[in-house]
């Protein structure tokens, strides 16, 4: 059974990325990063896998790559 996927916070991207906030918040918008997912009233975070491919090829990483928005 594989394992599930972890949920990470703001800082844990920011350190396996190498970006600012800032960017991560345009390249959102822009469609070229995982968008966050709510987890809470006031909190939110990326899927941990979400993460790891775009971090593998962040070229061609895209929102419409056969991704699911929940």
């Amino acid at each position: 059974m594989p394992e599930p996927d972890r949920i990470i916070r703001l800082r844990t991207v920011l350190n396996r990325t190498g970006l600012s906030r800032s960017t991560i918040y345009r390249k959102i918008a822009e469609g070229t990063f995982p968008a966050q997912i709510k987890i809470s009233i006031n909190g939110a975070g990326w899927r941990e896998s979400d993460i790891t491919l775009w971090v593998a090829d962040p070229v061609s990483w895209h929102t419409k790559a056969g991704k699911n928005s929940d």
